[in-house]
């Protein structure tokens, strides 16, 4: 067969693909609510359509497929309409073709294009060697988003629609766009209540990054299918029965936690996974009947249920009468089932398991019968806008600033008068102070908790009155930012700073003149810079306030600082700006053999090999990776190579920031290097179990650098920080420790 021939059927069968495609689109659109604009989704599939014509993705599909997606995504996932339809269908004309933005408005309207442009990324030669492009991309996406929320609810599709086809990338691609999604895409899914959404980002993440885990836990989870389906054939016969007597029209069925839920349970408790009780939890979906207030059915339902089962009261969670900030509704109970295991019951109306699944994109629907979830969308887009209003001139400490935003943790508290108020778990007197009112918060020097003085400092709990004690004499400090956790707070705090520190610069800078005036020189712009570096200062409002603070004296010899020949000093810092005339490091490219230039071929793994350790890469003091874990590498400013764990939080921090410094890296041998692992032993006490371990650990001649057992009523629990060759030792070392009589659990922390 000709190429020419080849060629004609591939292209046939990518027409195919895409009109097949565009068909399941429309199909669903049409069975949704929204059935009035057809033709402006038709044209803007057909302009897409052609823009995108000829390019194909990695996977080697037509480009227009990933448009489709993300807008069947829109759709059929979210609930959106033909708006957001057409902003997921347009979302990449403008950044991958010569389109512009103004082409999109006069095709369609001014709205469509507001999205679009919310969604393009930024283009580049415009950021400092500090900068982060994503981070910046970030911002301009929330400065669209304080307008429309539809921008970041079609961009949530974007990148769960990339995340599905992630198989295609180059491996350091995946570990950035992982941990990007880790670090803020999962948490805003869940902020905005995108909880199916939320669940798949994190679990596509955990399997790329932990790729041998997420096989693992999933083939344990299907072992275990056939005992969690008896279980609950077992728990619910009873419930069914009782609830047909009170002829209620529902639906129950089990949710089992997700991969990366589980593996996340087992390090942080270090538990494996047979100790994890709460696999699945049983959601009982009902339908609303006559005049009977959801409220009250959920409370029906749950006395049916405790009528049969014993329940546990620390487990008992009330979101149906205080939703969660995302606006999350149900009634959470957990019982003690048939089988002698707990089982956790989610009660919730069809309605509230909508909301849950699709987050406020589902509460447009519901806006005329039930307004109440979206005052809290409300108040989080003020809090958003009111954090751009005054933005953090770092663009990573932005980025953090709305990542403390993006709570899931949330506490309840009430004022004086019985006002409920809500805030992130951890949030403090200081926190609830601004959540107040700015000016609260700025006079704020103390407050009564529950009718006791507390200082600024003190972490509220659920449940807690507070009243705010003010001063008209009080102002904020830098300490402050040490006493808040709320973006908001942080956000007006660092604002009153930066006002104060341009006001004492201003105060500094006449300091300044009024020096040249004794000294009968002209402060010119020049000379004022050159006195500014004279002291170590590259800006002179730098200078200007250290001068005001009284960190810098003036010197009575001004004129001979000046007249001293020291190169031309705003040159030299321009260089030093654009990394002009540094010496080249000496870095090893990626076969760790070839000296030179730096090369790092991100085709293929940067091999970790025991002798160019500690010259050409180090393993991060802030999680310790040992030969054998997940890792990849980062590629510091000197071209060193430094090793996180891929599960990292500040590893993670980096690969959403600095996706292009990522290596995929792989471990070699090595068995004369060694490095710090912790193992977490507990058991019952007897005499003699303290030598069983150290003699059980001694065999396998490793360093024990500290071993710390305490004993409390028969039961004991140890910490042993250890030097090992790798990940291999830890696991023969934890597997002959777990023989020794009386031991119940060994592992290995890894936080």
């Amino acid at each position: 067969m000709s190429e020419k021939n080849t060629g004609e059927q591939e292209r046939m069968k990518g027409e195919l693909m895409v009109q097949k495609e565009f068909e399941a689109l429309m199909c669903e659109y049409l069975n949704s609510n929204h059935r009035r604009k057809v033709e402006r989704i038709l044209k803007a599939f057909n302009f897409a359509k052609q823009a995108h014509a000829g390019v194909k993705r990695r996977d080697g599909d037509p480009y227009i497929m990933h448009p489709l997606a993300v807008a069947r995504i829109v759709c059929g996932e979210m609930g959106l309409g033909s708006t957001s339809i057409c902003a997921a269908l347009l979302h990449d004309v403008v950044e991958d073709t010569e389109y512009e933005v103004e082409d999109i408005a006069n095709m369609f309207n001014r709205k469509i294009a507001q999205l679009v442009d919310g969604l393009t990324k930024i283009s580049g030669g415009i950021f400092s060697e500090t900068d982060s492009k994503q981070a910046e991309n970030f911002r301009k996406l929330l400065l669209t988003m304080s307008s429309d929320i539809r921008v970041i609810l079609v961009k949530m599709a974007d990148r769960l629609h990339n995340m599905r086809t992630l198989g295609a990338m180059r491996t350091d691609k995946q570990f950035k766009i992982a941990g990007e999604t880790m670090f803020i895409y999962a948490p805003l899914a869940h902020r905005l209540g995108l909880f199916a959404i939320k669940t798949e980002l994190e679990d596509l993440s955990f399997k790329y990054e932990h790729p041998e885990e997420y096989r693992v836990i999933n083939e344990k989870l299907k072992d275990s299918e056939e005992s969690r389906q008896r279980l609950f054939d077992n728990f619910a016969r009873p419930v069914r029965l009782r609830l047909q007597e009170i002829d209620l029209v529902y639906e129950m069925k089990t949710r089992v936690k997700s991969a990366f839920s589980i593996w996340n349970k087992m390090n942080t408790k270090s538990v494996p996974f047979d100790d994890i009780y709460d696999i699945f939890a049983v959601r009982i979906i009902f339908e609303p009947t006559g005049d009977v207030d959801e409220k009250n059915l959920c409370w029906d339902i749950y006395a049916t249920i405790t009528d049969i089962y014993r329940t546990r009261p620390d487990r008992l969670r009330d979101w149906v009468s205080r939703p969660k900030a995302n606006g999350y509704q149900a009634l959470h109970l957990t019982v003690m089932g048939p089988d002698g295991q707990w089982i956790e019951i989610q009660i919730r109306s069809k309605r509230m398991d909508e909301i849950d699944e699709k987050g406020f994109a589902a509460h447009w629907k519901y806006k005329e019968s039930h307004v109440e979830e979206d005052t809290e969308l409300d108040k989080w887009l003020q809090t958003i806008t009111e954090i751009l209003e005054n933005p953090n001139p770092n663009t990573l400490d932005f980025l953090d600033t709305i990542k403390m935003n993006l709570f899931s943790a949330e506490i309840f508290v009430f004022t004086p008068k019985g006002e409920l108020k809500t805030l992130p778990k951890g949030a403090t007197a200081l926190d609830f102070a601004y959540n107040l009112h700015t000016d609260i918060g700025d006079t704020c020097i103390g407050a009564k908790v529950n009718h006791h003085l507390v200082p600024l400092s003190h972490r509220l709990e659920s449940g807690d009155q507070v009243e705010v004690l003010t001063s008209k004499s009080q102002y904020p400090t830098v300490e402050w930012l040490n006493f808040v956790t709320t973006a908001k707070a942080r956000t007006k705090i660092e604002a009153v700073l930066k006002r104060e520190r341009k006001e004492r610069a201003k105060a500094g800078e006449e300091k300044v003149k009024e020096a040249f005036q004794k000294a009968s020189l002209e402060p010119t712009q020049s000379f004022l810079d050159k006195l500014a570096t004279y002291f170590g200062f590259p800006r002179r409002e730098d200078f200007y306030y250290a001068i005001e603070k009284g960190d810098v004296t003036i010197p009575d010899n001004i004129r001979k600082i000046l007249k001293e020949k020291n190169g031309n000093v705003i040159l030299k810092y321009v260089k030093k700006a654009f990394g002009v005339g540094k010496k080249k490091p000496l870095v090893i490219t990626s076969t760790n053999t070839l000296p030179g230039k730096p090369v790092f071929d991100k085709t293929k793994p940067y091999e970790l090999r025991e002798e160019t350790f500690g010259r050409n890469y180090v393993v991060a003091s802030c999680c310790k990776p040992i030969p054998g874990d997940d890792v990849f590498g980062f590629i510091n400013d000197d071209n060193s190579v430094i090793v996180h764990k891929r599960s990292c939080p500040i590893g993670i921090r980096l690969k959403s920031n600095f996706g292009d410094r990522i290596l995929s890296t792989v471990w070699s041998s090595h068995t004369s290097s060694s490095f710090e692992a912790t193992l977490q032993i507990t058991g019952i006490d007897e005499v003699g179990i303290l030598t069983g371990i150290a003699q059980t650990i001694s065999g396998f001649h490793v360093n024990i650098i500290r071993l710390l057992i305490e004993t409390k009523d028969g039961v004991f629990e140890g910490k042993i920080n250890m030097m090992v060759h790798d990940v291999e030792d830890i696991q023969k070392m934890c597997i002959a420790l777990s023989k020794i009589k009386n031991i119940q659990s060994v592992s290995r922390i890894v936080g």
